[in-house]
């Protein structure tokens, strides 16, 4: 206790799922004990500019950098604050502000949140994965898709976990 007060640490996967309940709409969030152990999902995930474009269909590219436009680059799993330019199949580009360590990724833009987080679980690792529009009046069509919404958690789950298996054969 801290001066007084009760404290508790959560996990990153438990923190991802405390700011999924708090997102305006229905928020797709997606969690799955994956077989592989941490040092096998987290570098895959953490990758983004590598495997987001294979994991989120109608991604083109996402490029990865410092902050302040110092040129695109890897960022690594322990990066910390690095900005994204995501280009979508029919070119519309996004700006991205990254906080990314290990086991935790959260990425925003104006209108877009989206987050990663892993933790080992026995021999293998949980993993959940966050996505919000931040548009005003994006709520209700959020819920009108739910449905839709949670089968996309399970296909990018679906392609992580695939992935993940490529990389061990």
């Amino acid at each position: 206790m801290a001066d007084g007060w009760p404290t508790v640490e959560l996990d990153p996967v438990r923190r991802l799922r405390v700011m999924a309940a708090a997102a305006p709409g229905r928020p797709l969030f997606a969690e799955r004990r994956l077989a592989a152990g941490f040092d096998e999902v987290w570098p895959v995930a953490s990758d983004l500019s590598g495997e987001l474009p294979g994991l989120i269909s109608g991604l083109r590219s996402f490029e990865v950098g410092p902050p302040g436009g110092g040129g695109a680059g890897g960022g690594g799993a322990d990066g910390g604050r690095l900005e994204g330019l995501a280009v979508s199949v029919l070119g519309h580009r996004e700006r991205f502000e990254i906080l990314l360590r290990s086991g935790w990724c959260l990425m925003q833009s104006r209108v877009l949140l989206g987050g990663m987080a892993a933790v080992p679980d026995g021999d293998g690792t949980r993993f959940a994965l966050l996505a919000a529009v931040r548009v005003p009046g994006a709520g209700p069509v959020q819920r009108f898709f739910g449905g839709l919404v949670d089968r996309r958690g399970e296909v990018l789950l679906d392609r992580l976990e695939q992935r993940v298996g490529s990389d061990r054969e």
